[in-house]
């Protein structure tokens, strides 16, 4: 008796039962899969929703850019103008001096974008890695100009651009701006996540604070500087306020308050005028989020990583 039970329990099992169990597992699997897939149809589903929210606005400015007026006001929609015309963008260039509102935001954008990625890099290695009385108070007072609203500072920054008679002056648009608390709180997390090893061979080697900053720190923080860069210049770009308030002659206005300028002159009677100055206003910022998206997850993934030191 013995022997039989001994036999039961090691005996093998049969191929009829390894094959048994070989499909439930695979219909197991496949079901699985068309159960994730099911649930994945709904997040694509909702994803194509939100992407349809975002692109549909932008295909109607721009083909409302290029239609005539009569293909404006057409019902039921027309969703391709039957010619694409540049009359608009002509007749929205004499109407407003695009000409001196592109050089203004230029000039404004590139200056101040680069005054702020220059502050931003030396003032987060500077929290980063620089010992200094009271700095863990000073980065707590920096973290609350992160929550203060910048419309508290415009009649302080008013005054004091006043008093020192920048008024219409690119200074005066640039200056009150030029500092980023989230710039340098963004890059001073990124510094605190790189290799200490590094900087330790580095200081072996002799190699003061601005060679580390310039030969090891941002080599390795190219994303995280190209991400505050992208903000900075999508920031100064898009301004609408400060150049409003601080400006008063037509000629130191920036592209957004051209908009304005274009909407008060030619009314709300030729859409394809205003789209065509809207064209130009967002144009330029949608070709630079293109060719600096890639750096922007990887630049905040890079600053989320160091928040734990």
């Amino acid at each position: 008796m013995a022997a039989i039970m001994t036999a039961l329990q090691v005996e093998p099992a049969t191929d009829d039962t390894a094959s048994t169990r070989g499909v439930t597992t695979g219909d197991r699997k496949r079901h699985r899969r068309k159960a994730n897939l099911a649930r994945n149809w709904w997040g694509y589903l909702l994803l194509i929703a939100a992407g349809l929210a975002f692109v549909l606005p932008l295909y109607i400015l721009v083909t409302t850019a290029f239609k005539t007026n009569g293909e404006i006001y057409t019902w039921p929609m027309k969703w391709l103008p039957s010619e694409f015309t540049w009359d608009n963008l002509v007749a929205a260039w004499e109407l407003a001096p695009f000409d001196a509102f592109i050089t203004n935001s230029v000039i404004v954008t590139v200056i101040g974008a680069t005054a702020k990625i220059v502050l931003a890099v030396f003032t987060a290695y500077a929290f980063a890695y620089l010992p200094f009385p009271g700095k863990n108070v000073l980065f707590l007072v920096m973290l609350g100009a992160l929550m203060v609203p910048g419309h508290v500072t415009l009649l302080v920054n008013y005054i004091t651009i006043g008093n020192m008679g920048l008024i219409n002056t690119y200074a005066g648009l640039i200056l009150p701006g030029v500092a980023s608390a989230f710039g340098t709180f963004l890059l001073r997390q990124h510094f605190l996540s790189l290799p200490k090893e590094v900087f330790e061979a580095a200081e072996v080697d002799g190699a003061g604070h601005l060679r580390k900053l310039f030969s090891f720190a941002l080599p390795m923080s190219i994303p995280a500087v190209a991400t505050v860069g992208l903000i900075a210049v999508i920031d100064e770009w898009n301004n609408f306020v400060w150049p409003l308030i601080i400006t008063n002659s037509v000629n130191m206005r920036t592209l957004p308050i051209g908009l304005m300028y274009l909407k008060a002159n030619d009314g709300l009677t030729s859409w394809g005028v205003l789209m065509s100055g809207t064209l130009v206003v967002v144009l330029p910022m949608l070709i630079v989020f293109l060719f600096a998206q890639r750096f922007i997850v990887t630049g905040l993934t890079g600053a989320a990583a160091g928040s734990g030191r």
